[in-house]
């Protein structure tokens, strides 16, 4: 007679399931909750503490952690291995059935003391669960509810599970196991662990994602999407929504964006992004005054963008949006006649409140064909960076605190990204082209009339001198780049001949 051993914490179907494996000749042998179920249900099952003879330990924290257990499961089909269990009064098992105590669950509600969670660690379901997938030559694993049916069919069909199968649901279990695991570690590490963001990559990567929210789609219509988080948010950025149509794919994107490029700046600053590309950044004493200077950066390409702001949204902010159709607003608090302004006005404009600034503190992954890339995320320079001086003419005092803006925003760029700016405002940006001095011909045909004493940020060299000699036909009086380039004398030499001030920071900041 063939032995099934069923541990689950989850009984749907279970009932259903035993019942059939009775009908087909099947030993039962449950484990605590599991065997009440099936007694109450008129089977007959064999409690597990009769085939160990051990009684349940430390409040049912040991189980089925038993060599009777083990070896019935781990017993290969071969003469020897069957002695073993026979000269030690053993039996084998054909069959487990297990599924684990709700660990991702429990850690993603609100409150849960670090006690609970670790209660929630299930230790036997697990060992079962490896025990009998790594034997699935023998053994059928079951994990999955789901899988009832269609193991109870071929079961009834030819009275047994060939090797395909066993193998798929082996794989199945070893998932969960490692999905499980994974889940743990990523809890325990949040607050115990140094920042994942080190000198050193690791070695083996794991990633424990909880499922969040299934999107309408994804960038296109034909695409499925969802939001996963890692903290067990239960909002993407962990963000209360305080009004507004459901977010989108592209719209997290754009916030993701928008919101990394606010929280580089100190001082109130609103930044505007369209398509993961910032349409204008801009500071000032408040982000209501920021936010004109930000806009008047690109205004036609600002329709339709996400905000992102670094300070408490109030009315007078509300009031310096105007007429601007805005597809998302976030900052770290909204006061409440803000929000009650944008519910009237502004109905589908989702409004985010993001209680977390952006330290970078995890790293960047980007999924590639057969593989991910993995790095650090860019904070901005290295504490060790000095400007250098490279042109015969010095920057001002104010083209260098200008200079030292843009250098900031042209980071959030994507490359090849050039930013022109005044003092603490963008006024043209290029970026997204694979030309250098294209970027430069975008940012000051965006410029406009305001090119004319700009300053210009390259996130990486000039590779020839044409890109300086179109910024200083716009007006453009110093720029600001890494330097590296082997043309750099040439650059330097159009620099000094349209009287530029250049400064050399030796980093480059590409963002593909």
């Amino acid at each position: 007679m063939p032995r099934a051993l069923l541990s689950v914490y989850n009984k749907t179907n279970l009932v259903k399931f035993a019942t059939t494996l009775v009908e087909l000749g099947w030993d039962l042998v449950a484990s605590g909750g599991t065997e009440r179920t099936l007694r109450d249900a008129g089977l007959d099952v064999t409690p597990v503490e009769q085939v160990t003879g051990v009684s349940e330990m430390l409040g049912g924290r040991v189980k089925t952690l038993h060599p009777a257990i083990h070896a019935g499961i781990l017993a290969r089909d071969r003469e020897e291995d069957m002695t073993d269990l026979r000269n030690n009064n053993y039996a084998p098992i054909n069959m487990v059935v297990c599924n684990l105590y709700p660990f991702q669950e429990t850690v993603a509600q609100k409150g849960i003391s670090l006690q609970d969670a670790i209660e929630q660690i299930d230790i036997g379901g697990v060992t079962l669960l490896r025990a009998a997938a790594k034997n699935f030559f023998r053994v059928i694993t079951i994990c999955d509810p789901n899988d009832y049916a269609r193991v109870s069919a071929a079961l009834k069909a030819g009275g047994e599970i060939d090797l395909a199968m066993r193998r798929e649901l082996a794989v199945k279990a070893f998932a969960l196991t490692r999905d499980y695991d994974t889940a743990i570690f990523a809890y325990l590490s949040q607050d115990s662990v140094p920042s994942l963001n080190t000198e050193e990559l690791p070695e083996q990567l794991s990633i424990s994602m909880q499922r969040v929210i299934n999107l309408r789609y994804g960038e296109n219509p034909h695409q499925k999407a969802a939001y996963y988080s890692r903290h067990g948010d239960d909002t993407p950025f962990g963000a209360t929504q305080l009004g507004g149509k459901e977010l989108s794919y592209n719209n997290i994107l754009d916030v993701d964006a928008a919101w990394r490029a606010v929280n580089s700046y100190d001082e109130p600053g609103v930044v505007i992004v369209k398509h993961l590309t910032p349409t204008g950044i801009a500071i000032n004493e408040s982000i209501a005054q920021a936010f004109p200077e930000a806009l008047a950066s690109d205004p036609i390409s600002a329709f339709g963008g996400v905000i992102a702001v670094n300070r408490r949204v109030d009315r007078e902010f509300v009031e310096a949006l105007g007429s601007l159709f805005v597809e998302a607003i976030a900052a770290p608090s909204f006061s409440e006649d803000a929000v009650a302004a944008l519910r009237e006005k502004r109905k589908n404009c989702r409004i985010l409140q993001i209680p977390h600034t952006f330290d970078g503190s995890t790293l960047e992954m980007r999924s590639v064909h057969r593989g991910l890339l993995v790095q650090q995320v860019d904070l901005g320079d290295p504490d060790s960076i000095t400007l250098k001086t490279v042109t015969e003419r010095l920057p001002t005092t104010e083209e260098l605190e200008a200079l030292q803006f843009a250098w900031k925003a042209v980071q959030h760029v994507k490359s090849n990204a050039i930013v022109l700016a005044h003092k603490n405002a963008t006024v043209g940006i290029g970026g997204g082209l694979p030309s250098r001095v294209d970027a430069v011909k975008l940012a000051v045909t965006k410029a406009g009339e305001k090119s004319k004493g700009a300053v210009l940020a390259s996130d990486a060299f000039f590779p020839f001198p044409d890109g300086v000699e179109t910024a200083a036909e716009a007006g453009v009086t110093a720029i600001i780049q890494p330097g590296g380039s082997i043309r750099d004398s040439q650059v330097i030499e159009a620099a000094n001949k349209a009287g530029l001030a250049m400064v050399f920071t030796g980093t480059r900041h590409f963002r593909h």
